[in-house]
């Protein structure tokens, strides 16, 4: 699914209210992280995780590889704050405005 301007919008409004449901810890990004993330997203479709790990790149590089191995979309950072997309074909939960 394409993400264009608008829905991307309408994620960040839906974002704003979440509370981080993931954590990243000093141990960095492990299996279970993963696992935890997957799940999530698989359930809420629309995620906030929270890096807690040293500097500006290392936080970009753990979210990077985490989109990557759970196949899901970044759609905003802040500071050690990440939202994260991924749509559930099979039951979806977040509706679109047309």
């Amino acid at each position: 699914m394409q993400l264009d301007k608008n829905k991307i919008r309408h994620l960040k409004v839906l974002a704003h209210s979440r509370k981080p449901v993931v954590m990243v810890g000093q141990k960095g990004l492990t299996e279970n992280v993963i696992k935890e993330a997957s799940i999530a997203l698989d359930h809420h479709e629309l995620i906030k995780i929270k890096v807690s790990v040293g500097d500006r790149e290392q936080r970009k590089s753990i979210i990077a590889s985490l989109c990557q191995q759970t196949g899901s979309d970044c759609i905003q950072q802040i500071g050690n704050i990440a939202v994260l997309f991924l749509r559930n074909q099979k039951n979806p939960v977040i509706v679109f405005p047309e």
